[in-house]
């Protein structure tokens, strides 16, 4: 019976520590909008993501969302061609 009550006890506190507690850092989570723009303006000015995430206080797949929005919305562009290693033309493609 005490083993039951102590298997018990323990689900509920991990059950607790599990759903109870949020990321306090999730910006997402907290309803605050990341400003695309200003990512944009970091990426363009020569920093890389990781660069960028860390000086925003932002997470890294963040930036790639923001870099992907902007390429959608201006249908991509000579400043971003070189962002992504299949942008790039191939002898094959140039013929």
């Amino acid at each position: 019976m005490k083993r039951l009550a102590k298997m018990g006890a323990c689900l509920a506190i991990g059950s607790m520590m599990a759903f109870g507690f949020s990321a306090p850092n999730a910006r997402a989570a907290r309803g605050v909008k990341t400003d695309c723009t200003k990512v944009m303006q970091e990426l363009d000015s020569g920093k890389k993501p990781k660069e960028v995430a860390a000086d925003m206080k932002i997470s890294v797949s963040t930036v790639y969302k923001c870099r992907r929005r902007a390429h959608e919305t201006t249908g991509g562009g000579p400043a971003h061609m070189g962002s992504h290693p299949k942008a790039t033309a191939t002898p094959a493609a140039t013929h």
